[in-house]
């Protein structure tokens, strides 16, 4: 059984950092993209970033260049967001998800996997 398990979430001042992990167990995901979502109250879930498990090679979304980087510890089946100069807009529940490389990974429809979802509160 695959599962995909967030944690890091929290409360942080605008202009802080935190950082997110994804523990992925139940399969081999060295054919997968693993990617970071959000979706704040109203909206729709939104693109942040995602990394190939297979060559590290990594994406991101236009909002979020520059402050925020994905990473990957292979031997721990986790990968990481670390977000630095956070913002009030970047308040979102952050999903981490798991979709075949072959799929193009900037969609959610892409994904086989979902965990359940981990809180981002930033205060301005």
């Amino acid at each position: 059984q695959v599962e995909l398990v967030e944690s890091g979430g929290g409360l942080v001042q605008a202009g802080g950092s935190l950082r997110l992990s994804c523990a992925a167990s139940g399969r081999t995901f060295s054919s997968y993209s693993m990617g970071w979502f959000r979706q704040a109250p109203g909206k729709e879930r939104e693109f942040v970033a995602r990394i190939r498990w297979s060559d590290g090679s990594t994406r991101y979304g236009d909002s979020v260049k520059g402050r925020f980087t994905i990473s990957r510890d292979n031997a721990k089946n986790t990968v990481y967001l670390q977000m630095n100069s956070l913002k009030p807009e970047d308040a979102a529940v952050y999903y981490c998800g798991a979709a075949p490389t072959s799929r193009i990974s900037i969609y959610v429809a892409s994904y086989d996997y979902w965990g359940q979802g981990t809180q981002v509160t930033v205060s301005s």
